[in-house]
């Protein structure tokens, strides 16, 4: 269950609690190391080569991005030349009709002339400097006025100086040859560069553009190159021993078959997000020292019908080739969903495609050959029932969430390079995480530091982990400015919640009380159990209701009135109760019937429940009952206790921040010990779960 994860020595092992089922000691000559790439510079994940081959595979000998988008570049530059900048022949000047057009018709000068509407165009006999204009030239043109156009003085006049009157214009511009070099020569060379790309493309990796966009993304890493050994992993020891019967099989494949074994065709690692499911699988791949090729789901995917399952061909492909071998597929569920739910036309889309491929391919397997196909997913109740028959999937491992002697040694791997102090106990500490996996207790290692650099300290302290504890689960400090009156409120409903939960037989040990602002809460109460525990009694779930029902009765008491701070208390101990009733069968009047409804991809199904209304009316009433009976003695305790909570209360004013020796003296409440406490963080105004138990849970 664990993100990052740490070798456990063998020498102390038993000092920590090390539970039997450790992996051996590895070998000195592979040092595991936690950050990849390794210093020496393997284990550098590579695309996937051909023929597994070791080493990093040459790039295609095609034409750079770069290099192409240059050459582009410079054929748009050729055009514009071309076409802009060369001239197409002499350039006919611009002149004005009177003076200089009539007089150089009356000079005789005028050679050949061609009008299109008012436009006037010719030639001079005789190069010609026209005012105004730079240089000599023998083409111009100029505009006829209107009066010109319609009498006929003007053509009596150019027919007296024998001047040739055409019917088109003798500036004919650029040849027919010139004119088509300009127009086709770079759409020509632009055809020439994708053909020229396309062969270099299709001789450097055996296929056109087509069937490169068609390879597999899946990153491939050597044998020997992978870092992470099953050592390196901490508080998942049970997931550990089933994939270490997986490597054996691929270091000692002849011990199995000369008894007939066959090697798994598949693994399915499942568990909530954080646990640690990667994490195995790159240990899976340096324990068993085989080619490991690594892909996530989604990356089977694209726009183009068909991409997917030609990428999952060409995986299969070069895993076979490089047999024996690793294959995982992280995220699954992306590709893996349960067919028939509507979502593609005729149930033909994409995804389904790419999940018929991923079947045919693992259906194929020669067992002979090695070659594993390792996935991850974190909701494994989705998937297709043929991905998990016997012959795909053969083994599933559910990663759980660690044990107090997990998270211990998960704070160990994560603390390795943070100096503590010497009074830190991170047994303690995990005791105070229950429910947590290795992601969570990473950030909360990382918070702990950040505060004690932010602080100044030389070395993390256990205040600075309790802050990080804090920020973790509900947020940062707000700065928030509450009258007196607010105030004094917030730390009696804190006050209530601590005191009930003090006075409460087996109920969960208070860690921490605040009345300062975080996240969406004004204050907090945070609890915490003594030991793991896996199973709940009737009497442990009421003093949950009880602890969350503290807060909201604290207020009644003192003032009279309730206020909106109990929101998320009402929830908690509502889905708690509506539990008891429907779902663990703890109602006289109900009895062990099951009567929670039907869901379907967390949404409610009407109508197929199977619950009368007069059912439900009953459900409803058994729920108002063991809410109303729990109301009723947290009153009357609190009207006992009344002295003790002005004294929390008051101490929490004057210090805001009562930690759990000082929370338990200021309420003058005796510290129990007991193992009856299960594991649950109940910060008082933090967000309730949606199914109460079944993990940890807020208040």
């Amino acid at each position: 269950m664990n993100d990052d994860a740490a070798r456990q020595p063998a020498d102390d092992a038993s000092q920590r609690g090390q539970r039997p089922g450790q992996a051996p000691a590895p070998d000195p000559s592979r040092t595991p190391w936690r950050v990849e790439p390794a210093p020496d510079g393997r284990g550098t994940p590579e695309k996937s080569g051909k023929g597994g081959k070791t080493g990093r595979p040459k790039p295609p000998a095609g034409m750079s991005w770069q290099r192409f988008g240059a050459l582009l570049l410079a054929l748009f530059a050729l055009n514009f030349f071309l076409t802009t900048l060369l001239p197409g022949g002499e350039r006919p000047a611009r002149i004005s009709y009177s003076p200089v057009f009539l007089n150089q018709v009356k000079a005789g000068n005028v050679k050949e002339i061609s009008s299109r509407g008012e436009t006037v165009s010719g030639k001079f006999r005789e190069a010609f400097d026209p005012p105004g204009k730079s240089g000599k030239t023998k083409k111009f043109t100029t505009e006829l006025p209107t009066f010109a156009v319609n009498g006929s003085a003007l053509s009596k006049l150019l027919e007296q100086n024998n001047v040739e009157i055409n019917a088109e214009s003798p500036n004919q511009g650029r040849s027919l040859v010139a004119t088509l070099l300009i127009s086709l020569l770079p759409t020509l060379l632009l055809i020439g560069v994708f053909v020229f790309i396309a062969r270099r493309m299709a001789a450097s990796a055996g296929g056109g553009l087509g069937q490169q966009f068609g390879r597999s993304k899946a990153k491939r890493v050597e044998a020997g190159t992978t870092r992470t050994t099953f050592n390196d992993v901490a508080g998942i020891e049970e997931a550990k021993e089933e994939l270490m019967e997986v490597v054996d099989f691929l270091r000692n494949p002849d011990k199995y078959k000369k008894l007939g074994a066959k090697i798994p065709r598949g693994v399915l690692l499942s568990g909530a997000p954080g646990t640690g499911k990667t994490l195995l699988a790159r240990a899976m791949a340096g324990e068993a020292e085989v080619p490991f090729f690594s892909a996530s789901a989604s990356e089977f995917i694209e726009m183009i019908v068909g991409v997917g399952a030609s990428r999952v061909r060409d995986l299969f492909d070069e895993a076979k080739k490089a047999a024996p071998a690793i294959i995982f597929i992280d995220e699954l569920d992306a590709i893996g969903r349960a067919r028939g739910g509507g979502g593609g036309i005729g149930g033909h889309d994409e995804r389904e495609q790419t999940l018929n491929q991923v079947l045919t391919e693992m259906d194929g397997f020669d067992p002979s050959l090695g070659v594993i196909v390792l996935a991850a997913t974190n909701r494994p109740e989705i998937l297709d029932s043929a991905l998990l028959r016997p012959g795909r999937f053969d083994r599933r491992v559910a990663v759980q969430s660690p044990d107090k002697i997990g998270r211990a040694q998960i704070l160990e791997v994560h603390t390795r390079s943070v100096p503590l102090e010497k009074d830190i106990d991170l047994e303690g500490i995990a005791a105070s995480t229950p429910g947590m996996v290795g992601a969570d207790l990473a950030n909360l290692v990382n918070e702990a530091a950040l505060l004690a650099a932010k602080r100044g300290h030389e070395r993390v302290q256990l205040t600075d982990f309790t802050d990080g504890l804090e920020k973790v689960i509900l947020g940062a400090e707000r700065r928030v400015v509450m009258s007196d009156a607010e105030r004094e409120r917030t730390a009696y409903h804190e006050a209530g919640h601590a005191l009930v939960g003090m006075l409460t037989k087996g109920a969960d040990p208070v860690r921490k009380i605040s009345i300062i602002p975080r996240g969406q809460a004004l204050g907090v109460t945070l609890s915490a159990p003594e030991a793991d525990r896996f199973n709940y009694d009737q009497a442990y779930l009421r003093g949950k209701i009880l602890v969350a029902l503290g807060g909201r009765v604290a207020e009644e008491v003192v003032y009279g009135t309730i206020t909106t701070g109990a929101e998320s208390d009402i929830q908690q101990l509502t889905n708690i109760a509506r539990g008891m009733v429907v779902r663990w069968g703890m109602s006289e009047a109900i009895g062990p019937i099951a009567v929670e409804a039907s869901q379907a991809n967390g949404m409610l199904l009407p109508g197929t429940d199977g619950v009368s209304q007069a059912t439900q009316q009953l459900i409803d009433t058994e729920v108002r009952r063991i809410v109303d009976e729990a109301h009723h003695d947290v009153t009357i305790l609190l009207t006992e206790h009344r002295d003790q909570l002005e004294q929390l209360t008051q101490e929490l004013l004057k210090v805001e921040t009562l930690d759990e020796k000082e929370a338990y003296i200021a309420a003058g409440v005796e510290r129990r010990r007991s193992g009856e406490n299960a594991p649950t963080h109940q910060p008082s105004t933090g967000q309730p779960p949606s199914a109460p138990l079944e993990e940890p849970a807020e208040v």
